[in-house]
């Protein structure tokens, strides 16, 4: 089993995963698979995206914001990382 040595590779991993995944969705509504099936899928590949939002957002905090806020760019720092939180368009 493949085992990622750190972030970068964590990170293409778990989106070369997901992007399979889609592919595989895609393929079912070609076939024109059971909605109910499609949607489980599709509903997978949505959490899967988010825990990797979630990988990046921990290595952000860990290591930029961190280094922004050493630096005292504190306020520039959580303003960045709650305006990803605040945007409607996703």
């Amino acid at each position: 089993m493949y085992k990622p040595k750190n972030h970068k590779e964590r990170v293409s991993h778990r989106l070369k995963i997901a992007k399979g995944h889609l592919e595989k969705v895609i393929t079912m509504v070609d076939d024109n698979a059971y909605c109910i099936d499609v949607l489980h899928q599709s509903q997978a590949i949505q959490k899967a995206l988010k825990e990797i939002d979630n990988l990046i957002l921990e290595h952000h905090l860990a290591t930029c914001a961190v280094k922004a806020i050493k630096e005292g760019k504190h306020t520039q720092a959580i303003t960045e990382v709650m305006n990803v939180f605040k945007r409607k368009d996703v």
